[in-house]
């Protein structure tokens, strides 16, 4: 008894428990739920139907995206069949790696270990990361691609970052976001590292076309020329616009912050789109309060203003200079920004509690926990873990 006594008080001190029972449980969720439905959902039907023409020996059907993230779908269906599994399970492997490296990231910037914890869970349990890193769509790898690349950036690595940035630009060419968040930040924190900066823009664009020339042989099945196959890209991406397509979902960015929108991927069971309105109401306000730490020099508020910056405020003049169709789901890779800024507001407001006297902090201690229970009852509500309710299904 003494020696387990030990072991769970050693277990309890080490950085990583509360981080790996969280991916236990929140892997745990997905796995459980990984068959509901059967059948693609959403943009699944899309890079499903991909993966098997690729399988096949074909050329991809999806020539407007890069072709890592479908390839991974392909290696799941290779790995577990062609069935919801093996659809989903690289997915959820990706989502459950992103609220990882986001704790990390979180660590690095200087938060403390429970702070950063929180910040994972708000993360882990947000609707959208949920569903994005439930489904074969591509975003999920996307994301995951960008967070390992501001962690090694965070850690001095910039090769390393560099690679990973390219990573997530062969997943979905928007990727190329994440860039200017690292490149901003070194502009203002790391002027004096030219050298290491260099080495990092030269890994991203030197990875970009190596890789892309090698994954292109796996989805085509013959040499692309990698130049001519990024403006081909580009192109087929740009085509779609608001004037020239219709879609009853289709939002502009500035939407996603003003409104509470939901985007249906399902109906029975139903999977909600939607950021957690836990967390889309504090945009606005977490934003803010990342301006005025910024302002006393904080340094993560500084990295996840930028964040946001960079993958969400860049949206808007990009709108409405090319007019391309847009989607809400188009804010998750901004969603790690915001829970970032939310974190350090939760932390300076659980530091001034602690000042207080005891019959004031308990109101504060019981809106936190109000608050973590509504996050986490959105999840369920919006998520097939709950069945009394289902999204209207709209007439044919």
């Amino acid at each position: 008894m003494a020696k387990v006594k030990t072991l769970l008080k050693r277990a309890g001190q080490w950085e990583y428990t509360g981080i790996i029972l969280l991916l236990l449980v929140i892997m745990g969720v997905h796995f459980a739920i990984i068959f509901q439905p059967i059948d693609p959902v959403f943009d699944e039907k899309h890079y499903v139907e991909d993966a098997r023409t690729i399988l096949q020996g074909q050329d991809t059907g999806r020539p407007e995206h890069p072709p890592l993230g479908k390839l991974f779908v392909v290696l799941g269906i290779l790995s577990f069949g062609d069935n919801p599994l093996g659809w989903r399970f690289f997915p959820i492997l990706f989502g459950a790696a992103g609220v990882f490296l986001f704790y990390l990231i979180c660590r690095r910037l200087e938060l403390s270990r429970w702070a950063a914890l929180f910040a994972a869970f708000l993360l882990a349990t947000d609707n959208m990361s949920f569903v994005q890193g439930s489904i074969a769509m591509l975003d999920v790898f996307m994301v995951t691609f960008m967070l390992l690349a501001f962690w090694l950036y965070l850690k001095g690595y910039y090769a390393l970052s560099g690679i990973a940035i390219a990573l997530g630009m062969l997943v979905k060419l928007i990727g190329i976001l994440a860039i200017l968040v690292i490149i901003l930040h070194w502009l203002i924190t790391r002027r004096g590292k030219a050298l290491h900066f260099a080495v990092f823009l030269l890994a991203a664009y030197a990875s970009f076309w190596v890789f892309q020339i090698a994954f292109n042989f796996v989805e085509y099945h013959k040499f692309v020329d990698p130049i001519k196959n990024t403006w081909s890209m580009l192109s087929l991406s740009g085509s779609l616009t608001f004037a020239n397509t219709t879609h009853p979902f289709a939002s502009r960015p500035w939407e996603w912050v003003l409104k509470p929108l939901i985007m249906p991927y399902w109906y029975v069971p139903h999977w909600v789109g939607a950021v957690s309105f836990t967390i889309w109401a504090l945009i606005i306000p977490s934003v803010l309060y990342m301006v005025f730490r910024v302002i006393k020099g904080s340094n993560a508020a500084l990295f996840g203003g930028l964040w946001f910056a960079s993958t969400y405020l860049l949206w808007l003049p990009l709108n409405v200079l090319t007019d391309r169709i847009s989607y809400m789901f188009y804010i998750y890779p901004t969603v790690g920004a915001i829970i970032l800024g939310v974190s350090l507001g939760f932390s300076q407001l659980l530091s001034v509690t602690q000042r207080l006297k005891r019959r004031y902090q308990w109101p504060i201690y019981a809106f936190l926990v109000l608050f973590l229970l509504g996050h986490v009852g959105i999840l369920i509500v919006l998520t097939p873990l709950s069945s009394w309710w289902q999204y209207p299904i709209p007439p044919s």
